[in-house]
C-alpha cells in the first residue's frame, strides 16, 4: 500500500463498491472528456479510462505523480498534470493537447479540507458563474459536507453553501460511504454527491447584493431573518417584505429556499435603492 501524506489529506478508497458507484454515476460515454483531482495511485482513473474518450488528471504530489507515470503513462488518452488544481490554469496547460482540451465532466475522491475552494473553482459563485459549466461534477466527499450540499430548506443541514451551490446547479446524494472504505479510514464518514451545474432558474437582480445577502442571513444560524439582517434593512419594513413572499415573518435564514432568497434580495435591492 502507497503511504499517505496527512498534509495533503489522502486517504486511498479501497471499496470495489464505491468505486463502482462514483464510476456508474457520472454516466460516462465514449465522447466524454473527465477531469479528475487528486488521483492519488490511480484505482478510480483506471476505471475511468475504460469508458471515457481522455481523462485529464491533476496530482499534487510529485511521488504518486511518478507512479502514475509508471502505471498509466503509456495509455494515449491519460494526461497527468503535476500541480495544484486550485493553483492550475487547466485550461491554459491543455491548449497544446487538443484531445484533452474542455473536459466535460469531474469525477473525483478529493481532499475533504480544501473541498469548499474547489466547488467554488468548477462552478464560480453566484456573482461569477463559471462560464464553462461542466455535464456533471461526480465527487466523493465529506457526509456532512454532503448533506449540507444537498439538503431542503427547513433542514438543519441547511445552510449558506447550500443556497450559494444550488443557485448553480442541482445537487443529488448518491450513497454513503463508510469510513472502513478507506485507507487508512478518516475519520468522519463520506458520500458520493452529483452536481449538475446548469443555467441560472431565477437570477437575482444584484448577484453581488444576494451574495452579501446570504452571508449576513447566515451569520448567526440561531437568529431570526430580522436580527440578522437589522443593519440591511429596517426590521419592519423586512416584515412586510416577508409577508410578501408568504414567508413567516420570525423564520430562519434556512426556512427560505433558493427562490426566496432570490426574491428578498430582489425586493430588499429594490426597497433601498433610490429612484431616480
Amino acid at each position: 500500500m502507497t503511504k499517505t501524506r496527512k498534509q495533503f489529506g489522502q486517504h486511498w478508497l479501497r471499496s470495489e463498491k464505491a468505486l463502482a458507484k462514483i464510476v456508474s454515476s457520472a454516466e460516462l460515454s465514449q465522447s466524454d472528456r473527465v477531469l479528475e483531482i487528486g488521483p492519488g495511485t490511480g484505482v478510480l482513473t483506471r476505471q475511468l479510462l475504460t469508458q471515457a474518450q481522455a481523462v485529464v488528471a491533476v496530482e499534487i504530489d510529485r511521488d504518486l505523480c511518478q507512479l502514475l507515470s509508471k502505471k498509466l503513462g503509456q495509455i494515449d488518452h491519460f494526461l497527468l498534470l503535476q500541480g495544484d488544481f486550485l493553483a492550475l490554469d487547466v485550461d491554459n496547460l491543455l491548449e497544446p493537447f487538443p484531445e484533452f482540451q474542455r473536459p466535460n465532466k469531474v469525477v473525483a475522491n478529493i481532499p475533504y479540507n480544501i473541498t469548499g475552494p474547489i466547488l467554488e473553482k468548477l462552478l464560480g459563485t453566484i456573482a461569477h458563474p463559471n462560464p464553462n459549466r461542466m455535464d456533471a461534477i461526480v465527487l466523493l466527499v465529506q457526509k456532512e459536507v454532503a448533506l449540507r450540499l444537498c439538503a431542503n430548506p427547513d433542514s438543519t443541514h441547511f445552510g449558506a453553501l447550500s443556497v450559494r451551490v444550488q443557485y448553480l446547479a442541482d445537487c443529488e446524494f448518491i450513497c454513503d460511504v463508510p469510513a472502513k472504505a478507506f485507507q487508512p479510514p478518516p475519520k468522519v464518514d463520506s458520500a458520493v454527491i452529483r452536481l449538475r451545474p446548469r443555467a441560472i432558474v431565477h437570477p437575482a437582480q444584484s448577484p453581488r447584493h444576494l451574495e452579501n445577502l446570504i452571508r449576513a442571513g447566515f451569520l448567526s444560524k440561531r437568529k431570526m431573518l430580522k436580527n440578522n439582517l437589522k443593519s440591511t434593512i429596517d426590521p419592519d419594513r423586512l416584515t412586510e417584505i416577508l409577508e410578501s413572499l408568504d414567508v413567516n415573518p420570525q423564520a430562519r435564514a434556512e426556512d427560505l429556499s433558493v427562490e426566496k432568497w432570490v426574491a428578498l434580495s430582489d425586493k430588499i435591492l429594490k426597497t433601498t435603492t433610490p429612484a431616480d
